[in-house]
């Protein structure tokens, strides 16, 4: 459950508790509970609860109040954090283990309530269905009784998840969790694979990586969403021309863009701060910053990033290459992503062997095990207090303004990529489609069509950035302040876009890009793990995807 969602709970117990106080006059404040949630809303917020707030807010005489909060400090259920360095001012917050039972009591009743819906068995987790979200009025956009039926396969991160909650609110009835199947990335990309050989698609809507683009629509997966789209269906005007473009394979579109997210560094305002440290922009000063702060006995790390074997390192190498103004092929900053020629392979260069030697000194100021951390560990390691710095996509960073359990929330400074050397500060951009099997009967690939408008409107995109999730991929949705107010990366991701600070080709889009990617990951790791010289991996590296290409173009029909 995240803080919007508790947010939700706790406004809906509070409006069930006035009618009973306002219809039966005998009834008294119930000043523990008062206090209790008074707590827990402005530690979500982060505003400031001072001693006279709270007795104010529990409804009770002035010293009735004030002894139950003191009752309450001495048994460790409130804390006490001085404000000042004479200790004499500070301010009130709940202690660890009063969130833990207030988010365990706030899990009940949303479970509670669904079965009052009649929408969650018993066998359900409380995860399962959706709290919150449907009251914003999203227009779904098929008519009533017919959405019913429909299969999406999505990538499994919280922006999804919460698209499927709109769908599967325990009040809406509109659709079923089982009409959805998340999966992670390399999960997602067999799954499109094979439904992509079936006669018939198994799924009406499909969710695309972007780099995967190329591959998808080279080999007739995909249905071009002007087959049934009209001018106004997704105003494609409203849609930064970059971002659109990642849609965009041989002049024709084939997925809609659902959300954008970059990666950025991450950097602990505090603790930089602290030590009167600079955001770092270069390399170089992201290890001397990470040097400073790295503190093993204090159980904080300089930085975490994505170091595993497979695709999380040969998306580092890839856009750490980038940073150093290069590519895994000689034109890749130049060329249009749908270009057939990117000139020949780079990888085995010198801007290769400053990303390894990069590399090699993160590991310096890494977790012991960086070279196996999954990056929802990593995440997670950050999020609460156990690291400096982080590279992280924007969409994955949200929860660290958002999650109850966050330890950095409002303490975060979101930078662009650090320079390498001959680079610039630029951030890759990803980010998702949706897109329409080619395999679909016409029936089904309309209403899959409609479903792609309604769900990438700007009224639904709206309600997601309103959540805290840095969506932005149209004008309208990123100028819109309340939206904007929704989490401080939408402002950094906008920024980003807007002062061209962002680029799609670190990831080459061609149709073996799944098999680059594959390549990268598996060889690159074995020169992190001293199992073979940088120069020696860079060369098979370098091999094996001229290889790839050669024998692509070779089997590649005539004309």
């Amino acid at each position: 459950m995240n803080e919007y969602e508790m947010q939700r709970v706790i406004r809906f117990l509070k409006r069930t508790r006035q009618p009973f106080l306002t219809l039966v006059p005998a009834a008294e404040p119930d000043a523990t509970w008062n206090i209790i949630t008074h707590l827990i809303e402005s530690e979500i917020t982060g505003a400031p609860v001072t001693l006279s707030t709270l007795v104010s807010v529990s409804e009770v005489p002035y010293a009735t109040g004030l002894r139950r909060i003191h009752r309450m400090i001495d048994d460790g259920v409130i804390l006490k954090r001085s404000r000042s360095k004479t200790g004499k001012t500070f301010t009130l917050h709940p202690s660890p283990a009063l969130k833990a039972q207030f988010d365990d009591y706030a899990r009940q009743m949303k479970s509670l309530l669904a079965e009052t819906f009649g929408r969650a068995a018993a066998s359900e987790d409380e995860n399962d269905y959706y709290f919150g979200g449907i009251s914003e009025r999203v227009p779904i956009g098929l008519p009533a009784g017919e959405d019913h039926g429909l299969r999406f396969l999505l990538h499994d991160d919280n922006y999804f998840a919460s698209m499927r909650n709109m769908w599967v609110d325990f009040r809406s009835n509109r659709a079923s969790r089982r009409d959805f199947e998340m999966c992670v990335l390399p999960d997602l990309h067999a799954r499109l694979v094979a439904n992509a050989a079936a006669p018939v698609s198994e799924f009406d809507v499909v969710t695309i990586n972007v780099p995967w683009l190329a591959e998808f629509a080279a080999r007739g997966a995909l249905c071009p969403i002007d087959r049934f789209s009209r001018p106004d269906d997704i105003q494609r005007q409203d849609f930064h021309p970059v971002v659109w473009s990642t849609g965009m394979w041989q002049q024709r579109q084939y997925g809609v863009p659902i959300y954008v997210t970059i990666e950025v560094l991450a950097a602990r305002r505090d603790l930089f701060d602290g030590v009167g440290l600079s955001p770092p922009r270069t390399f170089d000063e992201v290890i001397a910053a990470g040097r400073a702060l790295h503190a093993p006995a204090k159980e904080r790390v300089g930085i975490v990033w994505n170091a595993a074997r497979g695709m999380p390192l040969a998306h580092s190498f890839m856009f750490f290459l980038g940073c150093c103004g290069s590519g895994v092929f000689e034109h890749a900053r130049t060329a249009a992503p749908e270009a057939a020629h990117l000139g020949r392979v780079q990888i085995d260069s010198r801007a290769g062997l400053e990303v390894l030697d990069y590399m090699h000194r993160l590991i310096e100021i890494s977790p012991p095990d960086i070279l196996d951390m999954e990056w929802k560990r990593g995440l997670d390691l950050f999020m609460h207090g156990g690291s400096a710095m982080s590279y992280v996509w924007t969409m994955r960073a949200a929860r660290f303004e958002y999650d109850i359990h966050s330890a950095v929330k409002r303490k975060v400074r979101y930078l662009p990529h650090p320079a390498g050397p001959g680079g610039t500060n630029l951030s890759p951009m990803g980010g998702f489609l949706l897109a329409v099997p080619a395999n679909l009967p016409e029936h089904r690939a309309r209403r899959a069509h409609e479903a792609i408008a309604s769900m990438a409107s700007p009224d639904a995109m709206r309600v997601h950035a309103k959540n805290g999730f840095p969506v932005v991929p149209r004008f309208s949705v990123a100028a819109d302040p309340e939206a904007a107010a929704g989490s401080p990366l939408i402002g950094v991701v906008d920024s980003l876009v807007k002062r061209n600070l962002i680029c799609t080709s670190q990831r080459p889009r061609v149709p073996q890009y799944a098999q680059i990617e594959r390549v990268l990951g598996q060889v690159l790791h074995r020169a992190l793990r001293r199992e073979c010289s940088d120069a020696a991996a860079l060369r098979e590296a370098q091999d094996a995807v001229a290889a790839l290409m050669t024998e692509s173009r070779a089997t590649a029909p005539a004309g």
